[in-house]
């Protein structure tokens, strides 16, 4: 696979952890585009471009950077800053895509399109369960909240992506253990300093995609820590809308069959002949939104499956 890793200089967490990967295994010099500063690995087929505008509002980046290089590329991990309304330490990742957003088709408030889900980058649960090894070890786990979070904000892009990210505050994302946390799990995961390379679909496998529950997907992420399978998107109950009408015989409407089927296309996109299966947060749910939402996935070739059938432990 190769690999594009998009850093902001509008983003001080980006800084932090492209110069925290700069540092850690050998890069070649840097080469000025009109879309940005460009510098690829030695030895693997990945890069990293610093731009100059805010990374969520980069959209068709990735169609920029093929344009103006002429290189090829199969995913983006962005570098960023974490933000949360409680300032909590975070070490975190996800998929990207405003699922559920409207008015349709409009540019999101924090990026993207409403509506449109970018594929989620295959390395995702590798790149996860590798974060957690990694900050267990160098002893953040006391210091940070070590999770995922479900797919949110922009930027629009065609190709499978992740959002990489440290926060919450000033003092997390300047914080150097936490960016060579990332830096060391690239590293392993995209094979940068002779490992061989996690996470590159091979065609064939289980691909999980995870809905209701809230941001930070707790039922989800612990069955993919302790699981041994692919990870699609993950969507909050947020961006599953369900309209249930005072006349029993009106079919509930609701945005949920958009989005649930958005969010299946974009990993299907993502992991082609993938065999694709639901998890759900299922207390999350009303019994009637449970009921609907498990006959679509199903109608639709989505088997749904239980942490008990997922664990390995």
């Amino acid at each position: 696979m190769a690999s594009l890793i998009l850093s902001s200089t509008l983003d001080e967490a980006s800084i932090n952890l492209a110069r925290a990967l700069v540092e850690s295994s050998d890069w070649q010099n840097v080469e000025n585009f009109d879309h940005g500063r460009v510098r690829r690995h030695s030895e693997r087929p990945v890069t990293i471009l610093e731009i100059d505008e805010l990374h969520i509002h980069a959209d068709e980046i990735d169609m920029v950077h093929m344009d103006e290089t002429g290189d090829s590329i199969d995913e983006v991990l962005v570098l960023s800053r974490h933000v949360s309304s409680t300032n909590t330490p975070a070490i975190t990742l996800h998929a990207i895509g405003l699922p559920g957003i409207t008015p349709t088709g409009e540019k999101g408030v924090a990026g993207g399109v409403n509506g449109h889900v970018v594929p989620p980058s295959p390395r995702f649960s590798s790149l996860y369960r590798k974060m957690l090894e990694v900050a267990r070890k160098n002893g953040l786990e006391g210091d940070f909240d070590l999770t995922m979070e479900t797919t949110h904000h922009g930027p629009r892009l065609e190709t499978p992506s992740l959002y990489i990210e440290i926060g919450s505050t000033e003092a997390e994302w300047n914080r150097k253990d936490a960016a060579m946390v990332w830096s060391t799990v690239i590293c392993d995961v995209l094979g940068l300093n002779g490992a061989e390379p996690q996470g590159e679909w091979a065609g064939s496998g289980s691909v999980m995609v995870g809905f209701g529950g809230g941001h930070y997907a707790p039922r989800h992420k612990s069955v993919v820590e302790s699981g041994d399978f692919w990870l699609g998107h993950v969507l909050a109950n947020y961006s599953l809308r369900f309209e249930k009408s005072e006349l029993e015989s009106e079919i509930p409407g609701g945005n949920w069959k958009e989005s649930a089927s958005s969010a299946i296309e974009a990993t299907r996109a993502a992991f082609p002949g993938g065999e694709i299966f639901a998890h759900l947060d299922r207390k999350s749910f009303r019994g009637w939104e449970r009921s609907l939402l498990v006959n679509f996935l199903e109608e639709n070739g989505v088997p749904v499956l239980r942490g008990r059938d997922l664990s390995q432990e």
